[in-house]
């Protein structure tokens, strides 16, 4: 009779302690980074002079063609990097957000952050004596799939 109830204590002991480890390890809590990080999108793009015209290309974090629409997100860093690889001086120019790359010498690069806090499409432009619109620039939110309603619940 005692070895039943030294067994049974045993593992309602064993059980109890299995629940608590694994509170503790779902909570988060033994992680050796923190599962929550602050999101950036980081791209890199460069100025070329193709044809006798200038064109922003992709290099990383977008597509790698002329004058490529780029994409951010609201309520994260928004981190571009901007290289000049032409064979004249460059300064990137986004509308909307009033802000602008240093006057790059060929071969020279400067990094822009921008926090977007509203959704639109910006125009980005080659700002040397005027502005030489290049390409779009696109903020948008993206809803977290708890706040997804209607048919859209039922996919998730």
């Amino acid at each position: 009779m005692k070895d039943r109830h030294f067994v049974i204590i045993g593992l309602v002991v064993g059980m109890i302690g299995f629940a608590s480890f694994i509170g503790i390890i779902g909570q988060g809590n033994v992680r050796h980074v923190p599962i929550f990080w602050p999101e950036k999108v980081e791209q890199t793009v460069a100025f070329k002079d193709i044809d006798g015209q200038v064109k922003i290309v992709g290099i990383s974090g977008t597509a790698e063609d002329n004058n490529p629409t780029l994409i951010m997100r609201t309520s994260f860093a928004y981190i571009l990097t901007v290289e000049n690889h032409g064979n004249q001086h460059h300064r990137l120019y986004i509308d909307g957000f009033n802000v602008q790359t240093d006057l790059l010498e060929p071969g020279q690069s400067d990094t822009i952050t921008i926090y977007p806090d509203k959704e639109g499409t910006f125009n980005y432009y080659d700002k040397r004596e005027r502005l030489s619109l290049l390409g779009q620039l696109r903020s948008v939110e993206v809803v977290p799939s708890d706040g997804f309603t209607g048919f859209l619940r039922d996919m998730i």
